[in-house]
């Protein structure tokens, strides 16, 4: 398995020499060794994942090298690969590695192409050390590594105000998840000596229904290590709470949307969850927890992605949405079907990702929607690329024929696994999802229409028209009208089908090849991913290996659910459709007359609920407020006062002193030499 080595290294190596090199290798060469290394490692995941898709694979552990000897705590850095991380392996370095070939032409113009690589390059490095992690710490290693270069990518474009607040912005509240991680840790070594991933998971069993002592109360202990666990996902995989840094993220430029706020880092969560399993199933209000904030994040963040206009802002908030429908399944006990989802969702979300990217590099990086149509042929093989993922999210497919897109087959099963499972929490999922599945085919058929049908509006766009008269195509200048007034901007948001062609000399150009091939290699995934891993991935215990928990009495109350519930998700679908046609097509005055009947709700929904501002209130003002009492009061009132400025103020009023003995007269300094003399004497005397 020396293969593995290279897998996790060449990315590191890559971005290390594109790092230092930066300028003095140049834009090529640095393009070409991260790119070529993300190729190499991907070449090397797929034979990796077909063997354990054909059985001819074990699981393994690597040894790298010795890493901590303190006392009990004793551990190396090895690397394990099985079919969990088999799955992550293909997930990463397949998105990578077309990403890195897609930044080719996205990123033709910006000077700093080779920071730009090389921080792409360090976080695929990390992802997959967190993987590939034989124990927590060495989890948390790439937790944390994939932390910063999230932050390094986000506010890539640091001229940029915006995207320095949304790469903070990231950084804080993640690291507000990755406290609970820290103390799930902390409390996993406590209760059983050790980090060791495979020592854990098979010593768990036997401590459930044990109990920890804690402020004064007897608790259970896997509920609390599976709880504080599970915030460190929720941090990561942005559920809900903790969930806000996610659309800010999109500050950052688009190959980074796809990369990690797509397929890769936000999934993270939800491995973490599966590759504990056996942890959580002895912690059944753990469970509970995950499957409840997992169903509320998938309904709440697909209202939201209902409401807003950026085109990047829609995705980003289907991705939240999708994590949720991943969470639920974990939560209801079918880590199967969450994994599969997961596996799907990377290749039709990093599709619609880089589809909505060549839309923006066609549209001089305008992300806008209102200021799009028509745009199916002008850009047809973006078109039709993004109509795949579309078709992918919403689940398109025929049940009788087993057919459909991937969507269809991985979040159709996790709606059936949640009705299944028969409890309360279950049935609380399924019809969450069933709402959201509705929402989401609504949301994303209209940013279908609003962006390839009807007339085209580019002549409205200030950004459109300054670039096309002034030859200015810089990405880190055009940003989105900011939204003051939600309610009257929506009412006038979708102009009539029967506008001017208004293009004002305007002509979109379908993207360059490099960004091209990526969309038609994820196309595939997006078509085929669900119909030929299904078996795999849903109904065969084999396959897994004993790297997950495996429940197959769910799977098979999965496969004997009414007819009514297996086609819940394909008529909500229709009917999202439908709604979006109705609303965007055949009488675009709809959504004008709906937010002036419920203007109110429209409000707190494209608001985002208004959790920043409560966010802003409840903790950024006070935390302000308390650190300028600190600077005022601690800082300058007493450290400077009684410190720095006190010490220069006694050394200004001794030299005042000392300035004024320093006469120059030779009677003073006669009178001061006697007047010592006689105080000496005296001195002596006495």
């Amino acid at each position: 398995m020396n293969s593995i080595l290279l897998i996790v290294f060449l990315p590191l190596l890559a971005a290390i020499v594109g790092g230092l090199g930066n300028r003095a290798l140049g834009n090529l060469p640095v393009k070409l060794i991260t790119t070529g290394a993300l190729f190499v490692s991907c070449a090397l995941s797929w034979p990796i994942f077909l063997g354990f898709i054909a059985g001819d694979a074990q699981a393994t552990v690597v040894p790298v090298l010795q890493w901590v000897q303190s006392g009990s705590l004793d551990f190396d850095w090895a690397l394990r690969v099985d079919t969990l991380t088999a799955v992550m392996l293909v997930v990463i370095t397949t998105v990578s590695a077309l990403v890195h070939l897609y930044s080719w032409g996205y990123m033709d113009e910006d000077p700093d192409q080779p920071r730009f690589f090389a921080y792409l390059s360090l976080f695929t490095f990390a992802m997959l050390m967190l993987v590939t992690a034989d124990n927590l710490v060495q989890m948390f290693f790439g937790w944390e590594g994939v932390g910063l270069a999230s932050y390094l990518l986000i506010g890539f474009w640091f001229r940029k105000p915006s995207a320095n607040a949304a790469a903070i912005k990231a950084f804080v509240v993640n690291r507000v998840g990755d406290l609970g991680f820290m103390l799930g840790i902390f409390g996993t070594f406590w209760v059983f000596g050790t980090v060791s991933i495979p020592e854990i998971l098979a010593a768990a069993p036997a401590m459930s229904g044990s109990t920890i002592g804690f402020l004064g109360y007897r608790m259970q202990t896997m509920d609390i290590l599976c709880i504080l666990l599970f915030i460190g996902a929720m941090g990561k995989s942005a559920q809900l709470g903790l969930h806000t840094w996610l659309p800010d993220a999109m500050e950052g430029p688009t190959p980074v949307s796809a990369l990690i706020h797509a397929a890769t880092m936000v999934t993270a969560g939800v491995f973490m969850v599966c590759r504990l399993s056996p942890m959580f199933e002895t912690a059944p209000i753990a469970l509970g927890m995950v499957t409840f904030v997992g169903a509320a994040t998938c309904i709440f963040a697909a209202t939201i992605g209902t409401t807003q206009w950026d085109i990047k802002r829609v995705i980003a908030y289907s991705t939240c949405s999708q994590l949720g429908y991943m969470f639920f399944a974990a939560g209801v006990g079918a880590y199967g079907a969450a994994m599969f989802h997961l596996f799907t969702h990377a290749f039709f979300k990093a599709l619609l990702f880089l589809g909505a990217g060549s839309v923006i590099h066609a549209m001089h990086h305008e992300q806008d929607m209102r200021y799009y149509g028509g745009l199916r042929k002008r850009i047809p093989l973006t078109f039709f690329a993004m109509l795949a993922g579309t078709l992918a999210i919403t689940g398109v497919g025929i049940y009788w024929l087993h057919a459909g897109f991937a969507g269809f087959h991985s979040k159709d099963a996790i709606l059936e696994v949640a009705f299944a499972r028969g409890t309360e929490m279950g049935q609380f999922a399924f019809w969450m999802g069933a709402f959201a599945a509705l929402l989401t085919s609504f949301y994303s058929w209209r940013l279908m229409f609003l962006t390839f049908w009807g007339k085209p509006r580019w002549a409205e766009s200030e950004h459109i028209q300054h670039a096309v008269h002034h030859g200015h195509d810089d990405p880190e200048a055009h940003n989105p009208p900011v939204q003051e007034d939600a309610g009257h901007d929506a009412v006038h948001a979708v102009p009539s089908a029967d506008q001017g062609d208004g293009t004002a000399g305007y002509h979109p150009h379908e993207s360059p090849i490099s960004m091209l091939v990526p969309l038609g290699v994820l196309t595939l995934g997006a078509v085929f991913a669900g119909f030929i891993f299904n078996p795999q991935f849903l109904d065969s215990a084999e396959f897994w290996g004993g790297s997950i928990y495996y429940n197959e009495n769910l799977i098979h109350a999965m496969h004997a659910v009414p007819l009514w519930v297996k086609l819940t998700a394909s008529i909500v679908m229709l009917l999202g459709l439908f709604g979006a046609w109705l609303a965007y097509i055949r009488d675009t005055s709809i959504p004008g007359k709906f937010v002036e009947q419920f203007r109110l709700v429209h409000r707190f929904v494209y608001n985002k609920w208004y959790f920043d501002e409560l966010y802003d209130l409840i903790f950024v003002r006070p935390a302000f407020w308390f650190g300028r009492k600190l600077w005022k009061i601690g800082d300058e009132g007493i450290i400077d006062r009684f410190g720095p400025n006190g010490a220069a103020w006694l050394v200004l009023k001794g030299t005042g002193a000392a300035k004024r003995v320093q006469s120059g007269y030779l009677t003073s300094y006669a009178l001061i030499m006697l007047l010592g003399l006689i105080a000496a004497v005296t001195w002596v005397l006495m």
